[in-house]
């Protein structure tokens, strides 16, 4: 049992899912913050910022609990400027899918976990990337009936049917493409004596 309180900076529930796997006791809070886009150029300090972000707003109001923060970024290969964000709608969706059809989408995964009471914080960015199969209008559709990704970077869950978009996945966590790196989460943790497993 750990003396620490834990908060999750996130409305996702499939983060709760991910966090969730850890078996410790925790509670989210959804962080009040503007995601735009502001100045950044690379996905990688995006993610960063808004990770962070996420966390300090937090952390700020509960100095004394562990504050897990996440954000993801994805974009295409030759485009790393041009952010593919949630499609929100079925037509965007489409859209989404179509042009990632055949192409590789690269995922930046921010995590920052802060600890204000001790003035602890690490921020990290991990990576993931996904080779989509040629996906038929057909197959779009059918797939965004079933899993309806519509607030999902990319439009597809890969926990779900998603993963029947794709070619191949390359990475060292699969949990980096879901939204929270579990891996470098849990050394993290680790640092303060929380035991997982």
């Amino acid at each position: 049992m750990s003396q620490f309180e834990l908060i999750l900076a996130s409305s996702s529930q499939t983060r709760k899912d991910l966090m969730d796997r850890l078996g410790l006791d925790y509670h989210c809070i959804s962080p009040d913050i503007d995601e735009s886009v502001q100045g950044e150029t690379q996905a990688d300090d995006l993610a960063k910022r808004l990770a962070y972000e996420k966390a300090h707003v937090i952390s700020k109001q509960y100095p004394n609990a562990i504050v897990i923060g996440s954000d993801q970024v994805a974009w295409r290969e030759h485009a790393p400027d041009d952010f593919i964000g949630k499609p929100l709608t079925v037509e965007n969706a489409i859209q989404q899918l179509q042009a990632n059809s055949g192409n590789t989408v690269f995922f930046s995964t921010g995590l920052s976990v802060q600890h204000a009471a001790s003035d602890f914080e690490i921020t990290l960015v991990e990576h993931y990337q996904v080779k989509f199969r040629q996906l038929s209008l057909a197959e779009i559709k059918r797939y965004i009936a079933v899993d309806q990704p519509l607030h999902c970077a990319g439009s597809f869950k890969c926990e779900r049917l998603g993963i029947s978009l794709f070619e191949k996945m390359i990475g060292n966590d699969q949990t980096t493409l879901m939204g929270l790196p579990m891996i470098q989460l849990c050394k993290i943790l680790r640092q303060f004596g929380i035991n997982v497993p």
